[in-house]
This record gives C-alpha cells, structure tokens and sequence, in this order.
C-alpha cells in the first residue's frame, strides 16, 4: 500500500505478514539484511515487538523521530533484518497514524523509492513508479519535513541518519 507520510509517500504492511514484507522489500528493490521502520499511532502498539521500551524516548512522540530500540522475540526477523535492534516510530501524521491503528496497531512503513532513487514526494510519483504493483494508493498529504526522518539509537542517543 503506498500512502503519505511526514516527507514523502511511504510504502507499508502489515509486519506479521511475511509475504506482504517480503513483497514489499522486492518492490523497492531493498536487501532484506537492511531492515524496515515499524510506524504505531501509540507507543503500547509498539511494546510486543520490543525488549523494552525505553521511557526516554517516549517525550519525542508523536512525531518525527525514528529511534533503533533492541526488539523482541516477537519481532518477525523480516523486519529487523540482520540488526538485533529495530526501528520504530510513533507518528504524529495523521493518515499514517490511521493506517498503522486500522492495521493492528504498527505498519512497516518505508519510502516509496526503489534503491538509489529519491522517494516520491507527490502522489502522481507513487502512482507511476508503483502504481500496477501496489494493492491500493490512498490520496494524502506529505508532511512538512524535507527529508526523511531522522533516525537516533535510543541506548547511545548517536545519530544514525540526519
């Protein structure tokens, strides 16, 4: 499914399906060993797929900050990759929000870019690059952040992407 997020149109799923991750990480072209983001509309969705959730964290939310936390046994490996940490964000943009609540709490969410291209910044993008290939586009609105969201590791606090 392609749909807006805070900087662009991302792509998402539901994170138990390993079909629909696997299908996702094909589309863009994306080496499984890297990982995916894990998007909630609360925190508590993101806690089974977590070790722990550290309450410093919590004060940048909802927003747009990406935090690498150690996940849990019940994070599928799909995800997380060859990292024994996972991404994971608490969204403050609103269709986002929704789409992670109505999916069961917690959506992989990714941008809409194949690997080396920009992620797509207008919808008409989306629909060219992915359009025949995706379930279904929702219309939306990006939010205002020029680019992706930052990515912190909440152990160390070291930026891992600016």
């Amino acid at each position: 499914m392609g749909y807006a997020v805070e900087a662009c149109f991302g792509l998402g799923c539901d994170p138990r399906n390993r079909r629909a991750v696997q299908r996702l990480l094909r589309l863009k072209r994306r080496p499984a060993a890297k990982g995916l983001i894990l998007i909630a509309r609360q925190a508590e969705a993101l806690r089974p797929y977590l070790k722990e959730l550290p309450t410093h964290i919590l004060a940048s939310w909802p927003g747009p900050h990406t935090w690498l936390v150690e996940a849990g046994p019940a994070l599928p490996a799909i995800v997380r990759g060859r990292h024994m940490t996972v991404a994971v964000r608490v969204t403050a943009h609103r269709q986002a929000a929704q789409l992670a609540r109505l999916s069961g709490g917690t959506l992989i969410s990714t941008s809409a870019n194949r690997a080396r291209q920009k992620p797509a910044r207008h919808y008409r993008d989306l629909c060219r690059r992915f359009g025949r290939d995706l379930d279904a586009i929702l219309l939306g609105r990006i939010g205002t952040l020029a680019r992706p969201t930052p990515i912190r590791d909440a152990r160390s606090g070291r930026t891992i992407r600016s």
